[in-house]
């Protein structure tokens, strides 16, 4: 059983999926400030400013009555959708850039193959070439 665990780490897919699972976890870090420090302050400034997700929520009970989230938790059950808002924009984002590096890559790729030189065609096998010896030398007696 340990040689077949072996086996399946070794494997380069596993490997790959390691690497994209750990590259991903800090890239998500890069998200999370390009949402909270870019583009939430862009969307309050166009709304008139002062435009938080974070802080939004619906008490679930009559005894939450803080204006804050975190306030409000400790007084009680909330539904905080605007953490919901806030993670839903992260993904949004995250999509975009990962279809723009897929767009980018597959252009890139493209380019690469019309660049290349085509490689020349194999040379037929050697009993084709027999053959068509064979048939050159019937024409000729012909």
């Amino acid at each position: 059983m340990l040689n077949e665990f072996k086996e399946f780490i070794a494997r380069g897919n596993v490997m790959d999926l390691a690497v994209g699972v750990i590259i991903g976890a800090a890239f998500s870090k890069i998200v999370d400030s390009v949402v909270n420090d870019l583009v939430m302050p862009v969307v309050g400034a166009i709304t008139g400013g002062g435009f938080d997700f974070s802080n939004y929520f619906l008490p679930l009970s009559a005894s939450v009555t803080a204006p804050t989230l975190a306030a409000a938790r400790e007084q009680g059950a909330v539904f905080a959708y605007g953490n919901f808002i806030t993670v839903l924009i992260n993904f949004l984002i995250l999509a975009w850039i990962i279809f723009l590096l897929i767009k980018l890559v597959n252009r890139a790729r493209a380019s690469v193959e019309r660049d290349k030189a085509p490689d020349p065609a194999a040379p037929p096998p050697q009993d084709i070439l027999l053959l068509s010896e064979i048939r050159d030398l019937l024409k000729q007696r012909a």
